[in-house]
């Protein structure tokens, strides 16, 4: 999918930001992920880079038929590895010094730093398919650099979120989405923004256009359930009047099933669990166990970590096993 087709890339309180980016991406140019050094310049270009991500350092001589073969080769998988490892390369005739003290005897030799640290390497022109498996051995399996950094703009997006500042949390998001349009978290995370933000509209239609798999997904399925639960509210009635018909008559369960239910849209759920709790307290038989069936549903909501869930659940056992 193309950004042009992204149907989250906009709407929520305007045109959003989408110019966050992670790993992933467009591969760095070629100048900045394979370059030449000197004996002068290798302290900088290996030992200093390689505190940042892993540095390849190809020791090799005009005069050697294998590192023409392999130069190539490693060229082009390093290129491809989207900046999870640098090339380095040392002509040893013109530089002997640092090959001497390393001890490289043969050539091709090529030694992988970390951390300003030789940590492993490998002599001879080997095929494509070894170097590939080096890097990975050296730099992780690919696609892992990128997941922790989808999990930790994930997380941030969420104490954004938490936080109030629906803006930057929706942003956040949405250049997730617009890297992954398939995201499940970032898709609900999204929706939920625009419905903290008074926009239940939008978050259905977004989460109406997500495939089927996407929208199978546990954190998908919660908003959608949530966005039923704001529309049910909707047709409820007044909560004052509930309020007020419950204060005359404290056992009136229908309206205290519908005060629950708006008292979980506007956000207050230890009052909506309450009413819940007290409806099965005392009448089990109300509905069919009613108040219980829908504070599971509002648990499946506010997921199984949320405070109200954890406290509503103990609540719970104490009536049921009681």
């Amino acid at each position: 999918m193309s950004a042009s087709d992204n149907p989250y890339a906009s709407s929520y309180g305007g045109q959003m930001n989408v110019s966050a980016s992670y790993g992933g991406g467009a591969a760095p140019a070629a100048d900045d992920s394979v370059k030449d050094t000197t004996t002068a310049n290798f302290s900088r270009d290996v030992l200093e880079a390689s505190r940042q991500q892993p540095v390849l350092v190809d020791f090799w001589a005009p005069w050697c038929g294998p590192c023409k073969q392999l130069q190539p080769i490693i060229e082009k998988v390093v290129r491809e590895s989207a900046g999870r490892v640098k090339l380095v390369k040392l002509n040893i005739d013109d530089h002997p010094s640092i090959p001497g003290q390393l001890g490289i005897q043969s050539i091709p030799a090529v030694i992988a730093f970390v951390g300003g640290r030789p940590v492993d390497g490998f002599m001879g022109a080997v095929p494509e398919s070894q170097v590939r498996e080096f890097i990975d051995k050296v730099a992780g399996p690919a696609g892992a650099d990128e997941k922790a950094e989808i999990e930790a703009l994930l997380a941030e997006a969420k104490t954004l979120f938490d936080a109030g500042d629906l803006a930057g949390a929706a942003d956040l998001y949405g250049a997730l989405l617009q890297a992954d349009p398939e995201n499940p978290l970032a898709l609900a995370g999204i929706a939920e923004c625009m419905i903290a933000a008074g926009q239940p509209e939008n978050a259905r239609q977004i989460l109406g256009n997500a495939p089927e798999a996407v929208a199978a997904d546990p954190a998908v399925a919660a908003v959608l359930k949530k966005l039923d639960q704001i529309e049910e509210a909707r047709k409820l009635g007044d909560p004052a009047a509930l309020e007020q018909a419950l204060a005359l008559n404290a056992d009136d369960h229908a309206a205290r099933l519908k005060l629950a239910k708006i008292r979980n849209v506007e956000g207050d759920r230890q009052a909506a669990a309450d009413h819940l709790l007290y409806i099965m307290k005392h009448d089990r038989a109300f509905d069919d166990d009613g108040g219980r069936r829908e504070l599971l549903q509002f648990f499946e909501v506010w997921g199984p970590k949320d405070p109200a869930t954890i406290a509503a659940r103990r609540k719970l056992s104490s009536i049921l096993f009681s």
